[in-house]
């Protein structure tokens, strides 16, 4: 199914578009995006085609060898060194035995509470259920693990006790409709709200320390960057906090009535150029391909629309500060913008209006959902399993802390281009909340039950590693969580067609099934499993 929606979306680049881009001389570009508009968000989404580098950096986000279901020492680079929850973690694990995998997809969480849980204690059973089809599309193969995560709240005081559950779980947007967990009190299911943490890895170096930069990004790659993410409270707090505020004033450049000679020139472009002082003005861009610049030159184009492209039909310059005064337009015969490749014909109508931020930020992300049609509703929409506001506002959160309101841009977004961010939020690694409320009676007890498909962590095939087919998956007993743990346990389930390849919860499988009493103080658990072939 995934690889099926990866080529769907590929199918969307228009292959004349395609080879005039591979003819196209690079010079000082910033990004080539008419191309890797359609890439990034694809392979970002896909289990097995995730590329975090891609067209918006220089090569892939993957730290070759930090991930795993026990986590690794990375390499990382001295000058260029990554920045991000887990940089100061270092990519080390604590398990020395576990796999090092190329897809680390994080660890099942505890359930915690945003209250002070006011004495209750809690036992826990995590079961995996390895039956074939726990796979979403219910294709008859092992692939990830239906998990159940159980908990036996108990009320010792004399007092009803309520509480707001939360339930935390690591992924993405674009696979929200698949890992969203399903809650349920006392064997009755229940509503819970989700709310959403920010972008939760970094950005390293392209090159590494001989050229450092952040250019490209650095997912979480072991269990214990997800403590580091975690610890001491401030990120739960931000997911279930208000959003920035974006009422900053902007001066917005509009661009539409497009016309160019597109029976002659197929990529036929349009520049816009003009001079800025960039220690008073910034510069926000919605809809261009290309991007220049040297001491206060600008100079920004785009295709021009041709009917037939999938690109944003909304093309914005968005002015922080200063305005940029007078601006030159200029027809060229392909996004190269050479000289002597001038072209006539090319037009447009600009429209100059003052707005605020945050209504700009609004227009760009709905134009930006609407270019990707039907793909886009099974990502966000008003009703989820992403809802608008959540999307936008994650939109908001990497503004302000990696783009330019940041006031310390990473590379990766320092050119200002929001396509990237619109894109990659979707695919972006965080960790996710379901709220909802606990009655535990006095002198008694709640049964609490979150259920979920969990993928595995894996080595990518065709990588040549020793490890392919190989699935990994992870738990942490008491990470972020305030409640009080009396007992854990783990077990296996319909196990019949896997066989154990590694673990430390020290399961003794017999007829498909294994069951293991776990130490509170340990903090995290692995097991690698492998599918037996029929």
């Amino acid at each position: 199914m995934r690889a099926e929606r990866l080529f769907r979306v590929l199918g969307l680049v228009d292959p004349a578009l395609v080879e005039e881009a591979l003819s196209v001389r690079r010079r000082a570009w910033k990004r080539w995006a008419a191309l890797a508009a359609c890439l990034a968000l694809a392979v970002s989404l896909g289990v097995g085609w995730r590329i975090t580098g891609g067209f918006g950096g220089y090569g892939s986000g993957m730290s070759g060898g930090d991930s795993g279901s026990a986590g690794a020492a990375g390499d990382a680079p001295a000058d260029g060194a990554p920045i991000g929850p887990g940089a100061d973690a270092g990519g080390s694990g604590g398990v020395e035995d576990g796999i090092t995998f190329l897809s680390y997809a994080g660890p099942v969480l505890p359930l915690t509470t945003a209250e002070d849980p006011a004495g209750l204690t809690a036992e826990r059973t995590v079961t995996w259920d390895f039956a074939p089809g726990a796979y979403p599309d219910g294709e008859p193969r092992q692939w990830g693990a239906e998990v159940t995560d159980a908990y036996t709240l108990t009320n010792p005081t004399e007092e009803d006790v309520t509480v707001t559950a939360l339930y935390p779980f690591a992924g993405t947007f674009g696979a929200l409709a698949e890992i969203r967990p399903r809650a349920a009190v006392n064997g009755e299911a229940v509503e819970a709200a989700l709310y959403a943490g920010a972008y939760a890895g970094g950005f390293q170096s392209t090159f590494g320390a001989e050229e450092p930069d952040t250019m490209n990004l650095l997912e979480l790659n072991s269990w214990t960057e997800y403590k580091a993410l975690l610890a001491g409270g401030d990120y739960l707090d931000q997911a279930l906090g208000d959003g920035p505020e974006l009422d900053v004033p902007v001066t917005v450049y509009q661009f539409s009535d497009f016309a160019a000679p597109h029976g002659e020139y197929r990529a036929a472009t349009q520049a816009v150029s003009f001079e800025i002082d960039e220690g008073r003005t910034r510069v926000l861009s919605y809809g261009f391909n290309g991007c220049e610049w040297e001491e206060g030159f600008r100079r920004y184009s785009y295709f021009v629309p041709d009917g037939k492209r999938n690109e944003p039909k909304v093309k914005l310059l968005i002015v922080l500060g200063e305005d940029v005064g007078e601006y030159v337009l200029q027809g060229y015969q392909d996004g190269g913008c050479d000289p002597g490749e001038e072209i006539e014909g090319v037009s447009c109508t600009v429209t100059r209006r003052e707005d605020t931020l945050d209504a700009v930020l609004e227009l760009a992300c709905r134009d930006s959902l609407e270019g990707w049609g039907g793909y886009a509703e099974g990502w966000v929409s008003e009703d989820g399993p992403v809802t608008f506001a959540m999307y936008r506002r994650a939109a908001a959160e990497l503004l302000t802390r990696y783009g330019l309101l940041s006031g310390a841009p990473v590379d990766r977004y320092a050119d200002g281009r929001l396509d990237d961010m619109l894109m990659e939020t979707l695919g972006q690694d965080r960790v996710l909340y379901l709220a909802f409320p606990v009655t535990v009676p006095a002198g008694g007890s709640a049964e609490v039950e979150c259920r979920l498909w969990k993928e595995p962590s894996f080595d990518f095939a065709c990588s040549g590693s020793e490890h392919e087919g190989l699935q990994g998956y992870d738990l942490v007993t008491r990470l972020g969580s305030s409640l009080n743990f009396t007992r854990q346990r783990a077990a296996l389930v319909n196990a019949e067609g896997v066989e154990p390849a590694g673990e430390s919860f020290g399961f003794r499988l017999e007829n498909g099934a294994a069951s293991a009493e776990l130490d509170l103080e340990q903090e995290h658990y692995y097991l690698e499993i492998r599918p037996i072939e029929a």
